[in-house]
């Protein structure tokens, strides 16, 4: 098995023991990305099998695929109160903080996160790290309007900023905006350096999730590992 499909298998590994955690009448936030896609086909499962859920996805992305998969969707406005969210993350550190956004969705995966009772992160091995931006850069949604000033902000805090692109235009977000990536050498302050990026004018959200996590299920080669934050339900 060569990395590629041994991380396959890990991230559905973790999915699918997330997706079973699922219980009949509950409220789902969906997250975005490829580890979450196993969820959501678990779920379809699950729910042809005769599990009766409601979704609320955190993109149009999700929506599509959920909506393929039969699970009936809603939005936060008819439920204010989402029972459990399963998501996936770029990075996890040993407190549980993380890096999330590399699939552009952070802005609602992080307004749909605090609306959850609880917060289930899915992840593959290797999205341990000791600090967040080790490997990963940190995504920041920002207003389209004076990017660059935003930008020239941010690299006053990072090390550099890369606006994203796809198909060599500038990649737009749900919301309308732009990210920017922002590459660290490691963030040792993930909640002092969340607040500094959001008090930047042009700034909308960005990755860093502090204290949001409630459990993560880690796909390894040897089966799941489950980590708790301390205080969590």
């Amino acid at each position: 098995m060569d990395t590629e499909q041994l991380e396959k298998k890990l991230k559905r590994l973790a999915a699918e023991h997330a997706a079973d955690e699922v219980e009949n009448e509950m409220i789902v936030g969906l997250g975005t990305g490829s580890t979450t896609y196993y969820a959501l086909l678990k779920l379809g499962e699950r729910v042809r099998g005769g599990l009766d859920i409601i979704g609320i996805p955190t993109s149009q992305q999700t929506a599509k695929i959920a909506t393929a998969q039969g699970i009936s969707l809603s939005t936060l406005r008819e439920h204010l109160e989402v029972d459990v969210t399963i998501d996936g993350a770029d990075e996890v550190n040993p407190d549980l903080d993380l890096i999330k956004g590399a699939g552009g969705a952070l802005v609602r995966e992080k307004i749909i996160a605090y609306a959850s009772k609880r917060l289930i992160i899915i992840v593959d091995e290797s999205k341990l790290v000791e600090d967040l931006g080790s490997n990963f850069s940190l995504p920041v949604e920002i207003v389209p309007f004076g990017w660059q000033a935003t930008q020239l902000a941010l690299d006053r805090i990072c090390r550099r900023s890369e606006l994203r692109y796809v198909d060599k235009a500038p990649f737009i977000s749900d919301n309308g905006n732009y990210i920017l990536d922002c590459n660290f050498d490691g963030i040792p302050d993930p909640a002092q350096t969340e607040r500094i990026i959001n008090n930047l004018p042009g700034v909308v959200e960005n990755g860093l999730f502090v204290n949001r996590a409630d459990k993560v299920i880690i796909g390894t080669a040897s089966g799941t590992r489950i980590q708790e934050r301390r205080g969590a339900a």
